[in-house]
């Protein structure tokens, strides 16, 4: 969604900058009543474990499909959507390309320019939003529902006609540019495309998908139209909503929004790449911190032994506090305020990364920490009641935080659909984690975390610190 603050100052005139407080006014007026009333009626944890909004299928009569939560005591509707594809699929010298896109699509959409697009969308009191990541173009609206013929107009004329008109291409450009050029001299973004590099080859998750100066400065209203009609169809696109609509009318809904759409996109295909481990660099730069990151093998939604790695992962460092790294590097020695481990997933590549920082004299010692915490998990394994814990621990905050809000659900709903969950995946998830056994996250930790994994280092130079 773009910020108006930066059209006041670019020589259109006095009266610009009045028009734009007023916009700015009428999106926090659109928000704030979206939030009370989320407030006053939303039973958050009721809405999560309630056994009567369990997600059901709707098919319109084009064939567009979405899973759908209905929660017709709060008068708010949240769709959340994506399109396979994503960074993924730049041509080679077009990296942005997508998120050039995706930030473009509310900048004007069939006969409305990008003032008279923003301008009815205020009037709607609707929100939207669309952005890129690696395997996938994401987008999203929230409305009051009540009267919201004129925000799925909106939607919908953003999803199948976007303008790209040249004034915001330039001017959304300049923005990327100038984002470019400020990470240039950041030297943690600069390690994260070493990172990306290193542990991904030539894959296209190595390549920048916020793109360069020059792929930038290349893209023009050609290449986006062509972009936006190989990536929008309706095959590959998944769709979450909650709130106050029914089935019935959702069908209708879902034809309105994306039922002209080609029946299937245009991709280039992208292969499964493993992330390349058993090798350390240094990122020399002159910070008074050094920040560590480790990668080794992960594993899949759709592998049996995803939930048994689940475990192991929050037993090694997924759990704030109680995590053997929290222990060893935080609470026994000091060595940093914050340390973690995480299950990485993407379509086409998935790891298992450490990622801590400490001060720059002590970062040898940290690093050997942590190798010797992973060593003796992977070796020992956890407790019988470590695993017990865990699985408390991953049943409850799943609800806390996946399932905690109207959005946050939408998301869950279109990720579940992404992966091949099943519809019944909520309800599953309990039993999943429960019949998990010690015997299962012993073998798994023993076959993640055994060998060497690959291993960033950015911070100042210091003997010793990659073996």
């Amino acid at each position: 969604m773009r910020m108006y603050q930066h059209r006041g100052a670019v020589g259109r005139g006095l009266a610009i900058p009045l028009v734009v407080g007023e916009r700015i006014a009428a999106r926090l007026t659109i928000a704030l009543a979206i939030f009370l009333v989320a407030i006053v009626f939303l039973n958050i944890s009721a809405l999560a474990a309630d056994a009567a909004m369990a997600p059901q299928g709707v098919k319109s009569e084009k064939g567009v499909t979405a899973w759908l939560i209905e929660d017709h005591t709060v008068p708010i509707i949240t769709i959340k959507f994506v399109f396979g594809g994503g960074t993924t699929q730049d041509p080679v010298g077009k990296e942005g390309l997508a998120k050039m896109m995706a930030d473009l699509l509310d900048e004007g959409a069939g006969d409305l320019d990008s003032d008279a697009f923003q301008i009815k969308l205020d009037e709607a009191g609707a929100e939207i939003g669309f952005g890129a990541k690696r395997d996938g173009i994401y987008g999203s609206m929230r409305m009051l529902s009540g009267g919201n013929q004129a925000a799925f107009d909106l939607l919908r004329l953003a999803v199948n006609s976007p303008r790209f008109d040249q004034e915001p291409v330039d001017r959304v450009r300049a923005q990327f540019l100038s984002g470019i050029i400020a990470s240039q001299r950041d030297p943690n973004t600069i390690a994260d495309h070493v990172w990306q590099s290193m542990i991904y080859g030539a894959h296209p998750y190595s390549r920048p998908g916020g793109g360069t100066k020059s792929s930038i400065a290349g893209i023009t209203p050609g290449d986006l139209k062509a972009f936006h009609k190989a990536n929008f169809a309706r095959y590959g696109l998944q769709i979450g909503v909650v709130g106050d609509i029914d089935a019935k009318s959702l069908r209708e809904k879902l034809d309105l929004l994306f039922g002209d759409l080609p029946q299937n996109q245009v991709l280039t295909p992208v292969a499964d790449v493993a992330p390349k481990l058993d090798r350390e660099v240094l990122y020399v730069a002159d910070l008074p911190q050094t920040s560590l990151r480790l990668a080794f093998p992960g594993i899949a939604f759709s592998e049996p032994e995803y939930y048994p790695a689940l475990l192991m992962n929050n037993i090694l460092g997924g759990a704030p506090f109680t995590s053997h790294l929290w222990e060893e590097v935080r609470d026994k020695r000091g060595l940093s305020y914050d340390v973690d481990s995480d299950l990485k997933h993407n379509q086409h590549s998935n790891a298992l990364v450490v990622t801590t920082s400490t001060r720059a004299d002590r970062a040898v010692e940290t690093l050997d920490v942590i190798r010797q915490t992973i060593s003796e998990l992977a070796e020992k394994g956890p407790t019988e009641a470590e695993v017990e814990a865990s699985k408390k621990y991953l049943i409850g905050v799943y609800a806390l935080k996946e399932l905690d809000s109207s959005s946050s659900l939408a998301a869950a709903l279109v990720e579940m659909q992404a992966e091949k969950l099943g519809i019944d995946y909520i309800q599953r998830r309990p039993a999943l984690i429960e019949q998990v056994t010690l015997d299962q996250v012993k073998a798994v930790a023993k076959k993640l975390l055994s060998g060497h994994p690959a291993i960033l280092a950015v911070g100042r130079p210091m003997k010793g610190l990659c073996r």
